[in-house]
């Protein structure tokens, strides 16, 4: 499996911007997709952004036209460009790698905050 840490989370203020990173690192081959999942207190974690090893991508319509995913495969790195940012945006953020090993097996981060104040 693919262990995953994730970098870039902190505080900021409204309208501001973050970068998250992800790393992967282990058994890396045949990671198909990855992804952004982000999870705020009290409520069900949901996708934000994903991207295929195609470069096919997918957003969660909150976070269109303010958020970027992209992909470095030489890297075994993912990043979540997040401009704009908005209170709702507040939420733990955790990096998701799938991978094609027979199934489909899923990773996942150990989750990084991301706080943005009003």
């Amino acid at each position: 499996q693919v262990q995953l840490v994730e970098s870039g989370g902190g505080l900021v203020q409204a309208g501001g911007s973050l970068r998250l990173s992800c790393a992967a690192s282990g058994i890396i081959f045949r990671i198909t997709t990855m992804a952004w999942y982000r999870q705020a207190p009290g409520k069900q974690r949901e996708l934000v952004a994903a991207i295929t090893s195609g470069g096919s991508i997918n957003y969660a319509d909150s976070v269109k036209g303010r958020f970027t995913i992209s992909r470095d495969n030489a890297k075994n790195t993912a990043y979540l460009q997040m401009n704009s940012l908005k209170p709702e945006d507040t939420a733990v953020y955790y990096c998701n790698a799938r991978q094609l090993l027979g199934s489909n097996v899923d990773s996942w981060g150990q989750g990084t905050q991301v706080t943005v104040s009003s």
